[in-house]
């Protein structure tokens, strides 16, 4: 496929005019982003999606929130020429925390003031109704993929919501419920079944109230694992060499099983920088 823009390509934008850098990344559809420099010699990241409404969705999220918080990367400007394809100018960031923790372990207080920034920003789109819920798909229960990735109300076909994002934020890659440590594969029939045991077996068992809010066929599963005797090894009972105190109780707070017994943003604010 070639590529959307060329190395030195002039694009005109509605306040300024850039000129390709680089190519950064391309996408399998026709998505790529570029490092661009203004006509100021101000670096810009060009994102440039050819086909696909999401582009668009992207530029009206960030011009309707970025005000409203400092967490996220801003559009600057809208590229007019040329019209095809549609292409948005966002500010230049020199790293990602991605980056710098790869070069310097963070250190606790930095981890908490980075999980604290990510609740804040997900309050602002909670309050509108923004994120899962208000993804079709979402409210339908329908399912997604990275199985062992996902929170328990994606695998027990449960509408999404506030507690889902803290879920995902902060535990959604918690690798013990991949099944691959069991020698299971994607591909097998028993795949999602084992990250429901693994769940279980460090967050179980699943209380009984749960059955107010499951079909009839999640429901099955949930007695079927709470049969399979107590949980190996809760959460509560690793040592303190595997996990810090503070640690634990914050894991098993954000990864409980029950959506409903999830504390949202407000009560992780209130918790100490220990």
């Amino acid at each position: 496929m070639p590529p959307l823009f060329k190395v030195d390509q002039v694009l005109r934008g509605h306040k300024l005019i850039y000129t390709v850098v680089k190519e950064i990344h391309r996408a399998f559809d026709e998505a790529a982003v570029y490092l661009a420099r203004d006509q100021n010699k101000n670096n810009c990241i060009v994102k440039s999606v050819r086909g696909h409404w999401r582009l668009q969705n992207e530029a009206d999220i960030l011009r309707r929130y970025q005000s409203k918080m400092p967490f996220l990367r801003p559009i600057i400007d809208e590229v007019i020429s040329p019209a095809d394809p549609p292409s948005i100018v966002l500010r230049h960031l020199d790293s990602e925390l991605l980056a710098e923790s790869r070069k310097k372990r963070l250190t606790r207080p930095e981890i908490k003031q980075v999980a604290r920034c990510i609740l804040e920003a997900l309050l602002v789109l909670h309050k509108d109704g923004m994120v899962h819920t208000d993804s079709k798909f979402a409210k339908e229960c329908n399912v997604i993929r990275g199985a062992f990735t996902r929170s328990p109300e994606v695998m027990l076909a449960l509408s999404w919501g506030p507690p889902t994002d803290v879920y995902l934020v902060h535990g959604g890659d918690f690798h013990r419920f991949d099944p691959g440590w069991q020698r299971v594969k994607t591909e097998d029939q028993d795949y999602e079944l084992t990250v429901m045991q693994r769940m279980y077996h460090s967050f179980g068992p699943f209380q009984r109230s749960m059955a107010d809010i499951l079909n009839p066929v999640a429901l099955d599963v949930v007695f079927f694992l709470n049969w399979q005797g107590n949980p190996r090894k809760p959460l509560q009972r690793w040592s303190m060499k595997e996990i810090p105190s503070a640690d634990n109780e914050f894991i098993r707070q954000i990864l409980q099983l029950d959506p409903r017994e999830r504390p949202i943003w407000r009560r992780f604010s209130r918790t100490d920088g220990s």
